[in-house]
């Protein structure tokens, strides 16, 4: 009996697996990319006469206040006939310092495509580190170091934040106080 593409997917959801092969040094924490997510799908096109596609749009409007880029991925059946789809919408930070513009795209295009597959594959927060790191879980605020400038671990910040970071993570793990603050969000 030949499976239908349902239960292909549902097969593929089940046995999936990939590596999370990339390193947040700021966070202290593993996750997996777009990549290698496209990487362990890879053998399944084979065995369950499946392909894979992504395409990405990009939405530029006068009513947003930044372009989006919307990420389709969809898995085919070799017949070419069904075929089932996830989307996901991903804005495009144009202010993110450190990043020269075709980066800034370049970073939206790949959490917009991991995030597509993600929901595509069912790859939820306790596979997904960029939901389940330990980094995200806040300490009391009592418990956490201060920030202060013109430390190693100041520098780290800052460096961490030109690279896409965000401030939220910094402020899980560290106190700032309010002119650390202020430093840090001028780097964003």
């Amino acid at each position: 009996m030949e499976l239908t593409l349902n239960q292909k997917l549902s097969l593929i959801q089940k046995e999936f697996k990939a590596s999370k092969s990339k390193f947040n040094s700021f966070g202290k924490y593993n996750f997996r990319s777009a990549e290698d997510i496209l990487e362990a799908l890879k053998p399944f096109n084979e065995k369950y006469a499946v392909s894979f596609i992504i395409i990405e749009t990009l939405i530029t409007d006068s009513n947003l206040d930044i372009p989006i880029i919307k990420s389709i991925a969809t898995i085919i059946d070799n017949n070419g006939i069904n075929e089932i789809s996830a989307t996901s919408i991903v804005g495009v930070d144009l202010n993110q310092k450190g990043m020269q513009v075709p980066q800034q795209f370049g970073s939206a295009s790949s959490y917009a495509k991991k995030y597509a597959l993600g929901n595509l594959l069912l790859i939820d927060d306790t596979q997904d580190a960029d939901a389940s790191n330990k980094h995200e879980k806040t300490a009391p605020v009592d418990e956490l170091k201060w920030l202060n400038k013109n430390t190693p671990e100041f520098n780290k910040a800052i460096e961490y934040l030109k690279n896409g970071g965000n401030i939220a993570t910094i402020e899980n793990k560290y106190k700032l106080a309010k002119a650390v603050k202020e430093e840090l969000l001028k780097v964003k």
